[in-house]
């Protein structure tokens, strides 16, 4: 252990020394500091921006795939729609033709009365008026006209559609002014209840059984 006596005494200059000594290693210090804070920054940037990169990336290709799902889908859609509007309107010709051909083989004394004439596929429009009228089926007479709506199956709202047609056709055909009108719906198969309610409602049903169509109009109201 060094004596008090073999210590140096401490001079002005000794203590400037080591205060610019300890000033210079502040200014280093400070600097490693500097850099490593700079170095960080960079480093962070860099980061963010690779980050933003790949999401912006992930992004469109995200976008990109959904909006190719979109278009799949709705071309599957359109393709589905066209089917099923493709079979129904099959389905709704095969039965109107059926029908038609039916009645055509037939003598045409249909709902107690013989008739002389039959149209099918009718379509009359007023400008004037804005009436129209679409009828698939309509047998005439001097005295009695026949409309006969024809489905595929046919549902509870299919009575109150045809009912509803009735005062557009005597605007659209004045010449039948004064005919009874009678009403029949003919379907290759019907909904529960539909048949008892037509009945109730005054209509004929008529039906496919077997290679023959049979003609319920046992409560047949003239309109």
């Amino acid at each position: 252990m060094m004596d008090n006596k073999d210590k140096m005494p401490a001079t002005p200059e000794s203590v400037w020394e080591i205060i610019r000594e300890l000033s210079l290693s502040i200014k280093e210090s400070r600097a490693e500091l500097a850099e490593s804070s700079a170095k960080f920054d960079r480093e962070l940037a860099e980061s963010n921006a690779k980050f933003d990169r790949e999401l912006a990336e992930s992004s469109a290709k995200f976008d990109r795939e959904l909006a190719e799902s979109h278009a799949k889908w709705n071309l599957e859609m359109k393709d589905l729609k066209e089917m099923i509007g493709g079979t129904a309107n099959s389905n709704g010709m095969f039965a109107e033709q059926y029908f038609i051909n039916s009645i055509e083989r037939g003598d045409k004394a249909l709902f107690g009365e013989k008739f002389d004439e039959y149209y099918s596929s009718l379509k009359r429009y007023n400008k004037n008026n804005r009436k129209k009228s679409e009828l698939d089926f309509l047998l005439v007479n001097g005295k009695s006209v026949a409309i006969i709506e024809i489905k595929y199956k046919a549902r509870k709202e299919d009575i109150q559609k045809i009912i509803n047609k009735i005062p557009d056709f005597r605007t659209l055909y004045p010449q039948y002014s004064l005919h009874r009108i009678y009403l029949g719906l003919a379907a290759m198969s019907f909904e529960s209840g539909v048949e008892n309610e037509s009945v109730n409602h005054g209509l004929a049903i008529i039906k496919q059984v077997g290679d023959t169509i049979i003609i319920h109009d046992e409560h047949l109201k003239a309109f």
